[in-house]
């Protein structure tokens, strides 16, 4: 199999409801969609949803835009392969960046599932028809804002609710929400905006009395030795984010005990071919994994879901229905969530109809190699 031809498309969608974190406020997304195509005709797509500031990552839809159309698809374009983890290696001298590389990995798996006439979440080694999805939700102007959007969230048949905290934004708004929710499966995120100060480990410490799924990424990506400490002093399991971009980081994880729980996100990973090490991996030391998101649009949305279908992900992954954050979807039928539970699609390759129509409609810029 070989890509003849590859398009990247600049996208810009508007958010239904403003999402902040500890690092940064957004209400709307600029991500960069990948088409790429065969000599046949076939077509794949993926989706870089890197964030368009270098708040939670490096990268930046810039950066991604010069990698991929610099180094990545001309590594790629013209060359044969069997399989998309073979594709993966024409790019693996090319150092980070792998939200660029995730987005180029996901349209392989996608063009070579379709072309094999299965469904992508079946190529990856999926076993699960459906897979129950979870909620995130960011850190609100009051503590009854947030109250207000968990009532929706749980209304709409969500079992978990995962909070963004940050300093002076913890404690209080989990006693809330705990004391009004009960036994709510619930956890916090702070991407990395904690210290071990006196003050920031007090507040880390207290949230250990709210029967917390886990606390993820409370310390910087590379204080693995803060997230040990921390996780030897509570009985909450510490999960890990952004401090796990390759295995060998999962591995050194493991070794300093920093870790219990694993976010999987496709795109901070490089791509479907990397996570799916990754939950190898992890299965293999007993450490459960969930799916988290970077807000994608409908087709890394859709990647989510097939990945969430193996048997390790065992945690509800942030698969949301596509209503929860657009007016309109760029697949059909949009991703949907009946009372938590998403369906794995078992069409051929994404298992969804790209809706060209309107990724035209919100493409600002777009470039074919």
């Amino acid at each position: 199999m070989q890509v003849v031809t590859a398009r990247i498309h600049r996208a810009r969608q508007s958010l239904v409801h403003e999402f902040r974190t500890s690092s940064h406020q957004k209400s709307y997304l600029e991500h960069l969609l990948v088409e790429v195509q065969d000599a046949d005709g076939t077509v794949g797509w993926g989706e870089i949803a890197s964030p368009s500031g270098p708040f939670y990552c490096a990268e930046t839809t810039d950066s991604c835009w010069q990698v991929v159309t610099d180094f990545i698809l001309p590594a790629l374009l013209g060359k044969s392969w069997e399989h998309p983890a073979e594709a993966a290696k024409l790019w693996s001298k090319i150092r980070g960046n792998e939200f660029a590389k995730s987005g180029i990995d996901t349209a392989v798996w996608a063009l070579w599932s379709t072309a094999q006439g299965i469904p992508l979440a079946q190529a990856l080694g999926g076993t699960r028809t459906e897979v129950v999805a979870g909620v995130s939700l960011g850190i609100e102007p009051t503590i009854e804002d947030l109250l207000e959007q968990v009532r929706l969230q749980t209304a709409a048949g969500y079992p978990r609710v995962k909070l963004k905290i940050a300093p002076g934004w913890d404690v209080e708004p989990v006693k809330a929400v705990r004391a009004e929710f009960g036994d709510l499966d619930l956890h916090v995120d702070a991407n990395g905006a904690y210290s071990e100060s006196e003050d920031h480990l007090a507040a880390l410490t207290a949230l250990d009395d709210f029967g917390l799924t886990m606390i993820e990424q409370p310390f910087a990506p590379r204080n693995l030795l803060a997230h040990a400490r921390l996780q030897a002093r509570i009985s909450t399991p510490i999960c890990l984010d952004e401090s796990v971009e390759t295995t060998d980081d999962l591995r050194t994880a493991i070794e300093l005990s920093a870790i219990r729980i694993l976010n999987i996100k496709v795109s901070r990973m490089g791509g479907l071919t990397p996570a799916l090490a990754a939950h190898d991996l992890a299965g293999e030391h007993g450490i459960p994994v969930w799916c988290g998101g970077m807000h994608e649009f409908g087709i890394g949305r859709a990647a989510n879901v097939a990945i969430s279908s193996l048997p390790g992900f065992s945690l509800p992954s942030d698969v949301s229905a596509s209503a929860k954050y657009y007016e309109r979807d760029i697949i059909v039928p949009e991703v949907v969530a009946d009372k938590g539970v998403v369906q794995v699609p078992t069409g051929p390759g994404l298992g969804h109809t790209i809706d060209t129509a309107l990724i035209k409609e919100i493409t600002t810029e777009t470039v074919e190699l």
